[in-house]
C-alpha cells in the first residue's frame, strides 16, 4: 500500500490569537506538525484543500505532508490528529499533523458502521449501539479507514464484542476489556405497552 494524498502547506511564523485569527481572515488554517523526532513545526494550509482531503482521509489514513519553508520543501508521512472546529461555522480553526514512522505501530480510534437490519429488530427487539468507533494498533499503512459491521443475523439478545470483530491482517483492537459494541435487545413491558397504545389510536 502507497500514500496516495498529499496537502501541501507553507511554514508560519508566530503563535496566538491574533496572528492565527489573520490567517483565518484569508482562509488559511493555522497548524502544527508534530514530528516523530520530536521537532514541532508551525504551519498553515489553505482551507479548502484541507476541507477536501480531511474528507478523504479522516482520522486514519495516511498522507504526506509537504512543508514548504522560503522554498525549501521537505515531506513526511501524517496523520490528522486533533481537529478544532468554529462552533457553528463549518470552518476548520486549527489542525495538529501527527508525524508517523511508517515503520512503527500507531493507536487510532477507527469509526464503526453498523449495515443491515437485524432478526431481532424484525421480531420487535430494539438495537442498542454502545460504541461509535473502536481504538485499533496497526502500522500507520495497514490501518482501516472504517470496520463494516453487519448486524443482518444478529437475534433477541445476541451482542457482538470488540473480539468479534472482523479486522484485516497485521490489525489489533486495543481494550482493557472485552466490551459490547452493538446489542439487540428486547423491549421491557412498558415500551410494549406504548407500542400498543400507538397502534390502537393510529387505528
Amino acid at each position: 500500500m502507497s500514500i496516495e494524498k498529499t496537502l501541501n502547506v507553507q511554514k508560519r511564523e508566530g503563535r496566538g490569537k491574533g496572528p492565527s485569527g489573520r490567517l483565518r481572515s484569508k482562509y488559511l488554517v493555522p497548524g502544527i506538525f508534530y514530528s516523530p523526532t520530536g521537532e514541532n513545526v508551525l504551519v498553515q494550509a489553505e482551507a479548502l484543500p484541507l476541507e477536501k482531503l480531511y474528507e478523504a482521509v479522516g482520522h486514519t489514513t495516511v498522507f504526506n505532508l509537504e512543508i514548504d519553508s522560503n522554498g525549501q520543501k521537505e515531506t513526511h508521512p501524517v496523520l490528522i490528529w486533533q481537529v478544532q472546529r468554529h462552533p457553528y461555522k463549518k470552518l476548520f480553526l486549527h489542525i495538529d499533523y501527527y508525524g508517523v514512522d511508517l515503520d512503527k505501530e500507531v493507536k487510532v480510534d477507527v469509526p464503526l458502521e453498523f449495515v443491515g437490519t437485524a432478526k431481532g429488530v424484525k421480531l420487535g427487539g430494539i438495537q442498542e449501539t454502545y460504541r461509535e468507533s473502536v481504538r485499533l494498533e496497526s502500522k500507520p499503512l495497514d490501518m482501516p479507514k472504517k470496520i463494516v459491521i453487519d448486524v443482518s443475523d444478529m437475534n433477541i439478545g445476541d451482542s457482538i464484542n470488540v473480539a468479534d470483530l472482523q479486522l484485516p491482517p497485521n490489525v489489533s483492537a486495543v481494550y482493557d476489556q472485552n466490551f459490547a459494541v452493538v446489542s439487540i435487545l428486547a423491549k421491557d413491558k412498558d415500551e410494549e405497552a406504548a407500542d400498543v397504545e400507538g397502534e390502537v389510536v393510529a387505528g
